[in-house]
């Protein structure tokens, strides 16, 4: 079994219009789906997972009811696990994440750097302990982003220090902050959180991935892609030559995952 725990899709009239613009900004990456939940499904056909994490972002203060409406509306429990999203600096962010704990969404997604905030802000400290209250998962977008220039709002001094306002689990992205391995290694492993493997196969490199496995402990990794920007053939790839028991990646491809969804 595998559960990808980091993917994207938008509503199916923005989908095209959304994949091009990411696209552009971010250099040109190769997008691998055609941005809908239906290309999100067709794709995990494809590359055997049998359920996908779906992380959207509220981008501005006004998108935050659509985008959790849009959550609520493909989250099912069974293949799709949809996170919503709340804009950290919308007056209304605290009733927002008590109706996404209503509407059955079983976690949130930041992306520091599109929403404009740093991660280990103290004006986030309220948001964070309504997470923890509400129990639910938080996502974060970690290290660079390569649509924006630096310095970027969440690498990993920042989220060290954003932990400790958390008591509900929390996961860095981009094998804990995408280019800054070194960092991670120092800083984040072996802290409370979990780490996702999204965007690691031809970025990050194969030496630092297993030291990070080996500091931080495979009970906290989490088996992730980044669709439609990587797949899982090509992540599954990278995983393969780090050396893991077949036991690790059943861990990581699904275990760790499963234990922290509840399901």
């Amino acid at each position: 079994m595998t559960i990808d725990f980091h993917t994207h899709c938008f509503p199916d009239k923005i989908a095209e219009r959304a994949l091009l613009k990411l696209s552009y900004i971010s250099g040109g990456l190769k997008y691998h789906t055609n941005g809908t939940i239906g290309g999100l499904k067709k794709s995990m056909e494809k590359e055997n997972v049998d359920a996908s994490v779906v992380l959207s972002i509220a981008t501005n203060e006004h998108q935050m009811r659509s985008v959790n409406d849009f959550a609520a509306s493909i989250n099912n429990d069974h293949d799709i696990f949809a996170f919503g999203s709340v804009f950290p600096a919308a007056k209304d962010a605290i009733y927002e994440l008590e109706r996404i704990k209503a509407l059955g969404l079983k976690g949130v997604k930041f992306h520091p750097e599109y929403q404009g905030f740093y991660v280990d802000d103290e004006r986030m400290k309220p948001i964070y302990k309504k997470i923890s209250q509400l129990g639910l998962i938080t996502v974060f977008h970690s290290g660079v982003d390569y649509g924006f220039a630096s310095p970027f709002h969440c690498m990993p001094e920042n989220m060290q220090n954003a932990l400790k306002w958390f008591d509900s689990p929390v996961v860095a992205a981009h094998w804990g902050g995408l280019s800054c391995s070194e960092r991670v290694i120092k800083l984040l492993c072996g802290q409370d959180l979990y780490i996702d493997t999204s965007f690691g196969y031809g970025q990050l490199p194969r030496a630092s991935a297993m030291e990070i496995i080996d500091k931080h402990g495979i009970d906290k990794m989490l088996f992730a892609t980044d669709s439609p920007w990587h797949t899982a053939s090509l992540e599954r790839r990278f995983l393969n030559t780090l050396e893991l028991t077949n036991s690790e990646m059943q861990a990581v491809c699904c275990g760790n995952a499963k234990k922290l969804l509840g399901i």
